[in-house]
């Protein structure tokens, strides 16, 4: 697929986006954090779209991949902020969002804020709050200091540095603190092996959420990517559940 630009209000966002048959539902991928549109899951779900005339969309945030900017300006706040225009420019229709771990996070925002274009929320290995639950909380006392001392931190093993400002303005979009209303079926797909997002993550979302029609699936040695051909044919398998 060609590779083209949305122009947004200081940038403009890099995207791929097929046109598929228009009774069914759309798909959108959201990535994760310091993540782009060419990850596995993303192109999977583009080959598996693509064969079953199904129109699929998929985008680099602000700061990541081919889009403008600088990674290290990007907040939650500005990620959704690309998520609503991409959804708002470039879809029509009820659309079947996946979200992949930091993408979970900005597919339920979605939801808050779109509910009458969600079909079905997907979260894989789904991590809204990380910010605060799987960062900041896990930081010792010398670590907070040197983070909001150096505006920026570099944990072990992280993709990409975590910055002062992130976790900061992530405070003003958090989900998890009170019961969180989703429009559509939920289904979140968890990793019991995920040394990113704890296992037990996937069931405490679960609770959050008021929809009846949510599920979580647990697969015992899946990681936090989830890209085994196993991993695939559930993603694959829990998208059509809704088309």
């Amino acid at each position: 697929m060609t590779v083209e630009f949305l122009s947004v209000a200081d940038g403009r966002i890099a995207y791929q986006r097929q046109v598929g048959d228009a009774r069914k539902p759309g798909v959108v991928f959201l990535s994760g954090y310091a993540s782009d549109m060419t990850g596995t899951k993303a192109c999977f779900m583009a080959e598996t779209c693509a064969a079953q005339n199904i129109g699929f969309l998929r985008f680099d945030y602000r700061g990541c991949g081919l889009s403008s900017g600088a990674f290290a300006d990007g907040t939650i706040g500005a990620w959704f902020a690309d998520t609503l225009a991409a959804i708002d420019a470039l879809t029509a229709g009820p659309q079947i969002v996946i979200g992949s771990s930091m993408g979970g996070w900005l597919a339920l925002l979605l939801a808050r804020a779109r509910p009458e274009r969600m079909r079905a929320l997907i979260g894989v290995a789904a991590a809204p709050d990380f910010t605060e639950e799987l960062v900041w909380n896990k930081l010792t006392a010398a670590q907070r200091e040197m983070l909001m001392r150096d505006g920026k931190i570099q944990e072990d093993g992280a993709h990409a540095p975590m910055t002062w400002r992130l976790i900061e303005e992530g405070r003003d979009h958090l989900v998890l603190r009170s019961p969180l209303a989703v429009p559509c079926p939920v289904r979140l797909i968890q990793g019991m092996g995920d040394t990113d997002v704890p296992w037990d993550y996937a069931p405490r979302i679960a609770q959050h959420i008021t929809q009846s029609d949510t599920r979580v699936t647990l697969i015992k040695n899946g990681d936090h990517r989830l890209s085994t051909p196993e991993d695939l044919e559930l993603l694959k398998q829990t998208v059509a559940e809704f088309l």
